[in-house]
Protein backbone atom coordinates (compact mmCIF):
# COMPACT_ATOMS: atom_id res chain seq x y z
CA UNK A 1 0.00 0.00 0.00
CA UNK A 2 1.07 3.68 -1.00
CA UNK A 3 1.48 6.65 1.49
CA UNK A 4 1.13 10.17 -0.01
CA UNK A 5 3.13 12.41 1.69
CA UNK A 6 2.16 16.23 2.23
CA UNK A 7 4.65 18.61 2.37
CA UNK A 8 3.70 22.03 4.22
CA UNK A 9 5.29 24.98 4.31
CA UNK A 10 9.33 25.92 4.74
CA UNK A 11 10.01 23.19 7.19
CA UNK A 12 7.51 20.91 5.99
CA UNK A 13 9.13 20.65 2.50
CA UNK A 14 12.85 20.89 3.53
CA UNK A 15 12.03 17.44 5.79
CA UNK A 16 10.16 15.42 3.23
CA UNK A 17 13.12 16.58 0.61
CA UNK A 18 15.30 14.70 2.43
CA UNK A 19 12.81 11.97 3.61
CA UNK A 20 12.27 10.68 0.22
CA UNK A 21 16.30 11.03 -0.24
CA UNK A 22 16.86 8.83 2.69
CA UNK A 23 14.62 6.51 1.70
CA UNK A 24 15.55 6.22 -1.86
CA UNK A 25 19.18 5.54 -0.61
CA UNK A 26 18.21 2.86 1.72
CA UNK A 27 16.09 1.29 -0.45
CA UNK A 28 18.95 1.20 -2.77
CA UNK A 29 21.30 -0.41 -0.66
CA UNK A 30 18.78 -3.10 0.00
CA UNK A 31 19.96 -6.52 -0.22
CA UNK A 32 16.64 -8.03 -0.79
CA UNK A 33 14.93 -7.17 -4.27
CA UNK A 34 11.20 -7.89 -2.59
CA UNK A 35 12.57 -4.88 -0.07
CA UNK A 36 13.51 -2.58 -3.09
CA UNK A 37 9.88 -3.40 -4.25
CA UNK A 38 7.71 -2.89 -1.31
CA UNK A 39 9.81 0.25 0.01
CA UNK A 40 9.64 2.03 -4.17
CA UNK A 41 6.10 0.96 -4.43
CA UNK A 42 5.06 2.56 -0.63
CA UNK A 43 6.71 6.07 -1.56
CA UNK A 44 7.02 6.37 -5.86
CA UNK A 45 5.70 5.93 -8.22
CA UNK A 46 7.56 4.95 -11.93
CA UNK A 47 7.32 6.50 -15.08
CA UNK A 48 7.24 4.89 -18.34
CA UNK A 49 10.87 4.67 -18.79
CA UNK A 50 11.54 3.54 -14.74
CA UNK A 51 12.13 6.81 -13.10
CA UNK A 52 10.89 6.77 -9.33
CA UNK A 53 8.57 10.08 -8.59
CA UNK A 54 7.97 10.74 -4.77
CA UNK A 55 4.00 10.44 -3.69
CA UNK A 56 3.87 13.81 -2.88
CA UNK A 57 2.16 17.48 -2.50
CA UNK A 58 4.38 20.42 -2.15
CA UNK A 59 2.51 23.19 -0.51
CA UNK A 60 3.91 26.31 0.03
CA UNK A 61 2.92 30.28 0.25
CA UNK A 62 6.05 30.84 -0.54
CA UNK A 63 7.46 29.65 -4.03
CA UNK A 64 11.26 29.71 -2.57
CA UNK A 65 11.62 26.63 -0.87
CA UNK A 66 8.94 24.66 -3.39
CA UNK A 67 12.02 25.24 -6.11
CA UNK A 68 14.44 24.14 -3.90
CA UNK A 69 13.13 20.85 -3.15
CA UNK A 70 12.36 20.32 -7.00
CA UNK A 71 15.90 21.30 -7.85
CA UNK A 72 17.46 19.03 -5.53
CA UNK A 73 15.42 16.04 -5.98
CA UNK A 74 16.06 16.41 -9.37
CA UNK A 75 19.93 16.73 -9.07
CA UNK A 76 19.82 13.52 -7.11
CA UNK A 77 19.38 11.44 -10.30
CA UNK A 78 17.79 9.03 -8.38
CA UNK A 79 14.19 10.61 -7.66
CA UNK A 80 12.70 13.65 -8.39
CA UNK A 81 9.07 15.17 -7.44
CA UNK A 82 6.21 15.48 -10.06
CA UNK A 83 6.28 19.78 -10.53
CA UNK A 84 2.09 19.51 -11.34
CA UNK A 85 2.18 18.04 -7.84
CA UNK A 86 3.55 21.55 -6.26
CA UNK A 87 1.14 24.81 -5.16
CA UNK A 88 2.96 27.85 -4.34
CA UNK A 89 1.96 31.30 -4.22
CA UNK A 90 3.72 34.38 -3.66
CA UNK A 91 2.66 35.40 -0.01
CA UNK A 92 3.43 33.53 3.08
CA UNK A 93 1.41 33.49 6.12
CA UNK A 94 3.64 36.08 8.19
CA UNK A 95 3.80 33.53 10.81
CA UNK A 96 0.53 33.82 11.70
CA UNK A 97 -1.28 30.43 12.04
CA UNK A 98 -4.42 32.26 11.68
CA UNK A 99 -3.49 34.00 8.53
CA UNK A 100 -2.97 30.48 7.19
CA UNK A 101 -5.91 28.46 8.88
CA UNK A 102 -8.18 31.28 7.96
CA UNK A 103 -7.12 32.87 4.89
CA UNK A 104 -4.70 31.25 2.91
CA UNK A 105 -6.25 27.60 3.79
CA UNK A 106 -10.32 28.45 2.37
CA UNK A 107 -8.81 30.62 -0.68
CA UNK A 108 -6.63 27.92 -2.55
CA UNK A 109 -8.38 24.58 -0.66
CA UNK A 110 -10.11 23.86 -4.33
CA UNK A 111 -6.60 23.87 -6.04
CA UNK A 112 -4.91 21.53 -2.83
CA UNK A 113 -8.09 19.39 -2.99
CA UNK A 114 -7.53 18.66 -6.46
CA UNK A 115 -4.09 17.93 -6.19
CA UNK A 116 -4.34 15.68 -3.40
CA UNK A 117 -7.06 13.87 -5.08
CA UNK A 118 -4.45 13.67 -8.26
CA UNK A 119 -2.22 11.85 -6.04
CA UNK A 120 -4.26 9.63 -3.95
CA UNK A 121 -5.91 8.42 -7.64
CA UNK A 122 -2.16 7.50 -8.51
CA UNK A 123 -1.94 4.66 -5.61
CA UNK A 124 -3.30 1.29 -6.64
CA UNK A 125 -3.72 1.06 -2.68
CA UNK A 126 -3.95 3.88 -0.57
CA UNK A 127 -2.36 3.50 2.76
CA UNK A 128 -3.25 7.28 3.73
CA UNK A 129 -1.39 10.17 4.09
CA UNK A 130 1.63 11.38 5.79
CA UNK A 131 1.92 15.10 6.81
CA UNK A 132 4.81 17.07 7.66
CA UNK A 133 4.32 20.67 8.94
CA UNK A 134 6.27 22.54 11.89
CA UNK A 135 4.14 23.91 14.20
CA UNK A 136 6.38 27.63 15.14
CA UNK A 137 5.02 29.30 11.53
CA UNK A 138 2.22 30.39 9.98
CA UNK A 139 2.03 28.19 6.62
CA UNK A 140 3.00 24.41 7.92
CA UNK A 141 1.15 25.48 11.12
CA UNK A 142 -2.23 27.49 10.26
CA UNK A 143 -2.51 26.22 6.64
CA UNK A 144 -1.13 22.70 7.44
CA UNK A 145 -3.94 22.33 9.64
CA UNK A 146 -6.72 23.56 7.22
CA UNK A 147 -5.13 20.98 4.86
CA UNK A 148 -5.68 18.19 7.28
CA UNK A 149 -8.70 19.20 7.91
CA UNK A 150 -9.72 18.95 4.04
CA UNK A 151 -8.23 15.09 4.31
CA UNK A 152 -10.38 14.88 7.21
CA UNK A 153 -13.18 15.59 5.32
CA UNK A 154 -12.60 13.93 2.19
CA UNK A 155 -10.78 10.76 2.86
CA UNK A 156 -12.19 9.84 6.38
CA UNK A 157 -11.36 6.23 5.78
CA UNK A 158 -7.94 6.78 5.23
CA UNK A 159 -6.01 7.15 7.95
CA UNK A 160 -4.21 10.49 8.90
CA UNK A 161 -0.55 10.88 10.52
CA UNK A 162 0.74 14.66 10.99
CA UNK A 163 4.55 14.79 12.02
CA UNK A 164 4.73 18.19 13.66
CA UNK A 165 8.47 19.82 14.35
CA UNK A 166 8.55 21.37 17.85
CA UNK A 167 10.63 24.84 17.93
CA UNK A 168 13.34 25.44 20.29
CA UNK A 169 12.05 26.16 23.56
CA UNK A 170 14.07 29.07 23.66
CA UNK A 171 12.05 30.53 20.47
CA UNK A 172 12.19 31.09 16.92
CA UNK A 173 9.00 32.83 16.05
CA UNK A 174 7.32 35.51 18.68
CA UNK A 175 4.14 33.78 18.82
CA UNK A 176 5.17 30.31 18.51
CA UNK A 177 3.92 29.38 21.61
CA UNK A 178 -0.11 30.81 19.95
CA UNK A 179 0.49 29.33 16.83
CA UNK A 180 1.56 25.72 18.60
CA UNK A 181 -1.56 25.88 20.90
CA UNK A 182 -3.72 26.30 18.21
CA UNK A 183 -1.98 23.76 15.82
CA UNK A 184 -2.34 20.70 18.57
CA UNK A 185 -5.84 21.66 19.55
CA UNK A 186 -7.19 21.49 16.09
CA UNK A 187 -5.15 18.12 15.14
CA UNK A 188 -6.27 16.16 17.82
CA UNK A 189 -9.47 16.24 16.66
CA UNK A 190 -8.58 15.62 13.40
CA UNK A 191 -5.13 13.75 13.04
CA UNK A 192 -5.05 9.61 13.93
CA UNK A 193 -1.78 10.16 15.59
CA UNK A 194 0.99 13.12 15.92
CA UNK A 195 4.62 12.02 15.51
CA UNK A 196 6.45 14.66 17.04
CA UNK A 197 10.22 15.60 16.96
CA UNK A 198 11.41 18.59 19.02
CA UNK A 199 14.37 20.71 17.53
CA UNK A 200 16.31 21.03 20.77
CA UNK A 201 16.87 17.12 21.48
CA UNK A 202 17.51 16.62 17.12
CA UNK A 203 20.31 19.59 17.74
CA UNK A 204 21.48 17.50 20.53
CA UNK A 205 21.86 14.89 18.60
CA UNK A 206 23.63 16.80 15.80
CA UNK A 207 26.02 18.31 18.43
CA UNK A 208 27.09 15.08 21.38
CA UNK A 209 26.05 12.59 18.92
CA UNK A 210 27.13 13.45 15.60
CA UNK A 211 29.82 15.90 16.47
CA UNK A 212 28.55 18.54 13.97
CA UNK A 213 29.97 21.72 14.74
CA UNK A 214 27.90 24.32 12.54
CA UNK A 215 25.00 22.66 13.23
CA UNK A 216 22.47 23.80 10.20
CA UNK A 217 18.42 22.91 9.74
CA UNK A 218 19.63 20.56 6.98
CA UNK A 219 21.21 18.50 9.33
CA UNK A 220 18.72 18.45 11.73
CA UNK A 221 15.96 17.77 8.86
CA UNK A 222 18.72 14.46 8.36
CA UNK A 223 17.88 13.20 11.68
CA UNK A 224 14.29 13.45 11.59
CA UNK A 225 14.40 11.96 8.33
CA UNK A 226 16.89 9.09 9.39
CA UNK A 227 14.66 8.21 12.38
CA UNK A 228 10.88 8.83 10.08
CA UNK A 229 12.70 6.38 7.10
CA UNK A 230 13.28 3.93 10.16
CA UNK A 231 9.60 4.06 11.26
CA UNK A 232 8.11 4.15 7.24
CA UNK A 233 10.42 1.19 5.98
CA UNK A 234 9.31 -2.54 5.35
CA UNK A 235 9.50 -4.53 7.51
CA UNK A 236 7.92 -7.84 9.26
CA UNK A 237 5.27 -7.70 11.71
CA UNK A 238 5.73 -10.71 13.23
CA UNK A 239 8.87 -12.54 15.01
CA UNK A 240 10.01 -14.71 11.99
CA UNK A 241 9.76 -15.06 8.23
CA UNK A 242 5.79 -13.54 7.99
CA UNK A 243 3.91 -10.95 6.58
CA UNK A 244 5.43 -7.91 5.80
CA UNK A 245 3.55 -4.64 7.16
CA UNK A 246 1.08 -3.55 4.23
CA UNK A 247 -0.11 -0.08 5.90
CA UNK A 248 2.62 1.49 8.08
CA UNK A 249 0.17 4.50 9.31
CA UNK A 250 -2.31 1.96 9.79
CA UNK A 251 -0.44 -0.38 11.62
CA UNK A 252 1.17 2.38 13.50
CA UNK A 253 -2.45 3.66 15.09
CA UNK A 254 -4.03 0.67 15.63
CA UNK A 255 -0.62 -0.54 18.14
CA UNK A 256 0.16 2.87 19.47
CA UNK A 257 -3.24 5.24 19.49
CA UNK A 258 -5.98 3.25 21.45
CA UNK A 259 -7.46 6.30 22.93
CA UNK A 260 -8.62 9.21 21.33
CA UNK A 261 -6.84 11.28 24.46
CA UNK A 262 -3.35 10.22 23.77
CA UNK A 263 -2.36 10.99 20.22
CA UNK A 264 1.34 11.90 20.80
CA UNK A 265 3.99 9.94 20.05
CA UNK A 266 7.77 10.15 20.27
CA UNK A 267 10.77 8.88 18.22
CA UNK A 268 14.04 7.36 19.68
CA UNK A 269 16.87 5.49 17.35
CA UNK A 270 19.72 3.64 18.63
CA UNK A 271 22.45 4.20 17.64
CA UNK A 272 23.06 7.15 15.92
CA UNK A 273 27.00 8.55 14.76
CA UNK A 274 28.77 9.91 11.97
CA UNK A 275 29.32 7.75 8.68
CA UNK A 276 32.80 7.72 8.92
CA UNK A 277 32.65 5.94 12.33
CA UNK A 278 29.85 2.80 11.27
CA UNK A 279 32.67 0.99 9.69
CA UNK A 280 34.56 0.65 12.74
CA UNK A 281 31.93 0.02 14.95
CA UNK A 282 30.02 -3.12 16.00
CA UNK A 283 26.86 -3.54 18.05
CA UNK A 284 24.95 -6.64 20.05
CA UNK A 285 21.09 -6.66 20.38
CA UNK A 286 20.98 -7.29 23.66
CA UNK A 287 23.36 -4.25 24.43
CA UNK A 288 21.20 -1.88 21.73
CA UNK A 289 17.75 -2.83 23.54
CA UNK A 290 19.18 -2.42 27.24
CA UNK A 291 19.98 1.02 26.19
CA UNK A 292 17.18 1.45 24.25
CA UNK A 293 14.62 0.55 27.03
CA UNK A 294 16.44 2.67 29.80
CA UNK A 295 16.38 5.43 27.42
CA UNK A 296 12.74 5.34 27.59
CA UNK A 297 12.05 5.07 31.31
CA UNK A 298 13.96 7.58 31.94
CA UNK A 299 12.75 10.06 28.83
CA UNK A 300 16.25 11.10 26.87
CA UNK A 301 16.45 10.35 23.54
CA UNK A 302 20.29 9.33 23.49
CA UNK A 303 22.71 7.27 24.92
CA UNK A 304 24.68 9.93 26.49
CA UNK A 305 22.08 11.37 29.15
CA UNK A 306 20.68 7.94 29.95
CA UNK A 307 20.02 8.18 34.10
CA UNK A 308 20.91 4.76 35.09
CA UNK A 309 19.01 5.53 38.69
CA UNK A 310 15.35 5.73 37.16
CA UNK A 311 13.34 2.32 37.78
CA UNK A 312 9.80 1.07 36.95
CA UNK A 313 7.69 2.29 40.53
CA UNK A 314 6.45 -0.21 42.48
CA UNK A 315 3.16 -1.13 43.01
CA UNK A 316 2.72 0.49 46.00
CA UNK A 317 4.18 4.04 44.38
CA UNK A 318 1.51 3.24 41.09
CA UNK A 319 -1.42 3.99 43.37
CA UNK A 320 0.17 7.20 44.12
CA UNK A 321 0.24 10.55 41.66
CA UNK A 322 3.68 10.30 39.49
CA UNK A 323 3.55 13.97 38.96
CA UNK A 324 7.48 15.23 39.07
CA UNK A 325 8.62 11.81 38.72
CA UNK A 326 11.40 11.25 36.77
CA UNK A 327 9.62 7.70 34.98
CA UNK A 328 8.26 7.53 32.20
CA UNK A 329 5.44 5.93 31.96
CA UNK A 330 3.83 4.00 28.61
CA UNK A 331 0.69 3.79 27.16
CA UNK A 332 1.79 1.55 24.17
CA UNK A 333 5.42 1.07 22.50
CA UNK A 334 6.05 0.09 19.09
CA UNK A 335 9.53 -1.51 18.42
CA UNK A 336 11.39 -1.56 15.07
CA UNK A 337 14.29 -3.79 15.06
CA UNK A 338 16.60 -3.55 11.26
CA UNK A 339 19.51 -5.63 10.46
CA UNK A 340 22.15 -8.51 11.01
CA UNK A 341 20.53 -11.60 13.01
CA UNK A 342 17.40 -9.53 13.79
CA UNK A 343 15.01 -12.73 14.67
CA UNK A 344 17.47 -13.25 17.63
CA UNK A 345 16.84 -10.63 19.44
CA UNK A 346 15.15 -11.51 22.61
CA UNK A 347 11.91 -8.44 23.10
CA UNK A 348 10.69 -9.70 26.59
CA UNK A 349 12.21 -6.71 29.04
CA UNK A 350 9.92 -4.01 26.87
CA UNK A 351 6.78 -6.13 27.62
CA UNK A 352 7.33 -6.00 31.49
CA UNK A 353 3.99 -4.51 33.10
CA UNK A 354 5.88 -1.99 35.21
CA UNK A 355 6.64 0.01 32.05
CA UNK A 356 2.88 0.99 31.09
CA UNK A 357 0.07 2.26 32.42
CA UNK A 358 -1.73 -0.29 34.65
CA UNK A 359 -5.19 -0.10 32.54
CA UNK A 360 -3.87 -1.84 29.64
CA UNK A 361 -2.24 -5.02 29.15
CA UNK A 362 1.36 -5.27 27.88
CA UNK A 363 0.53 -7.88 25.71
CA UNK A 364 -1.59 -4.92 23.90
CA UNK A 365 0.70 -2.36 24.65
CA UNK A 366 3.82 -3.14 23.04
CA UNK A 367 4.48 -4.67 19.36
CA UNK A 368 7.28 -5.44 17.45
CA UNK A 369 8.52 -5.18 14.18
CA UNK A 370 11.66 -6.68 12.73
CA UNK A 371 13.43 -6.70 9.39
CA UNK A 372 16.45 -8.40 8.60
CA UNK A 373 17.55 -5.77 5.75
CA UNK A 374 20.07 -3.32 7.68
CA UNK A 375 18.65 0.41 7.60
CA UNK A 376 21.13 2.95 5.95
CA UNK A 377 23.90 1.46 6.30
CA UNK A 378 23.28 0.85 10.16
CA UNK A 379 24.20 -3.15 10.21
CA UNK A 380 21.91 -3.00 13.47
CA UNK A 381 19.74 -0.84 14.37
CA UNK A 382 16.62 -0.17 16.90
CA UNK A 383 14.09 2.29 16.57
CA UNK A 384 11.28 3.07 19.45
CA UNK A 385 8.08 4.86 18.90
CA UNK A 386 6.29 5.38 21.79
CA UNK A 387 2.96 7.02 23.02
CA UNK A 388 3.87 7.73 26.03
CA UNK A 389 4.33 10.86 28.80
CA UNK A 390 7.79 12.00 27.12
CA UNK A 391 6.31 14.97 25.66
CA UNK A 392 4.53 16.04 28.51
CA UNK A 393 6.84 18.29 29.96
CA UNK A 394 7.82 20.23 26.42
CA UNK A 395 3.37 20.76 25.97
CA UNK A 396 3.09 21.91 29.56
CA UNK A 397 6.28 24.40 28.92
CA UNK A 398 4.32 25.56 25.37
CA UNK A 399 1.00 26.43 26.74
CA UNK A 400 2.10 27.60 30.02
CA UNK A 401 4.26 30.08 27.90
CA UNK A 402 1.16 30.67 25.70
CA UNK A 403 -1.39 31.29 28.85
CA UNK A 404 0.94 34.02 29.94
CA UNK A 405 1.29 36.01 26.75
CA UNK A 406 -2.69 35.82 26.14
CA UNK A 407 -3.44 37.12 29.98
CA UNK A 408 -1.03 40.03 28.91
CA UNK A 409 -3.03 40.00 25.90
CA UNK A 410 -0.14 40.10 23.91
CA UNK A 411 -0.28 40.34 20.30
CA UNK A 412 -4.03 38.51 20.40
CA UNK A 413 -5.09 41.73 17.22
CA UNK A 414 -2.69 40.12 14.84
CA UNK A 415 -5.33 36.82 15.30
CA UNK A 416 -8.25 38.62 16.11
CA UNK A 417 -8.39 40.42 12.68
CA UNK A 418 -7.82 37.28 10.88
CA UNK A 419 -10.92 35.57 12.49
CA UNK A 420 -9.80 33.79 15.76
CA UNK A 421 -11.61 35.19 18.49
CA UNK A 422 -10.30 35.28 21.91
CA UNK A 423 -12.83 32.15 22.71
CA UNK A 424 -10.83 29.98 20.09
CA UNK A 425 -7.63 30.41 22.07
CA UNK A 426 -9.69 29.54 25.36
CA UNK A 427 -10.49 26.35 23.61
CA UNK A 428 -7.59 25.31 22.68
CA UNK A 429 -5.98 25.85 26.08
CA UNK A 430 -8.78 23.77 27.76
CA UNK A 431 -8.46 21.01 25.15
CA UNK A 432 -4.68 20.99 25.66
CA UNK A 433 -4.86 21.35 29.92
CA UNK A 434 -6.79 18.30 29.53
CA UNK A 435 -4.82 16.38 27.59
CA UNK A 436 -1.71 17.21 29.76
CA UNK A 437 -3.80 15.97 32.46
CA UNK A 438 -4.72 12.29 30.68
CA UNK A 439 -0.67 12.11 30.07
CA UNK A 440 0.32 13.02 33.65
CA UNK A 441 -2.28 10.65 35.17
CA UNK A 442 -0.92 7.85 33.82
CA UNK A 443 -0.15 5.36 36.40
Amino acid sequence: MSVVTVQLGQCGNQVGQQLFDTLCSDAALGHKRTYRAASCERFFHQTAHGELVARAVLIDMEPKVVKQSLAIAAKSGRWSYQDASCFSQKQGSGNNWANGFCVHGPRHREKVEDLLRREAERCDRLAGFLALMSVAGGTGSGVGTYVTQCLRDNYPKSFTVNHLTWPYMTGEVIVQNYNSVLTLAHLYRLSDAILVHENDTLHRICSQLLHIRDISFSDINKVIAHQLGSVLQPALTADSYGVSSRNPLGELVSGLVCHPEYKLLSVSTIPQMPSSSLAYSTFSWPLLLKHLRQMLISNTKMEEGIDWQVQPPSASERTRSLTGSSFNTSLANLLILRGKDVFSAETGDFEDGALYTSWLPPQEAFSTWKSPVPFNKYEKSATLVSNSQALLKALDNMVGKAWNMFAARAYIHQYTKFGISEEDFLDGFTSLEQIISSYDGLK
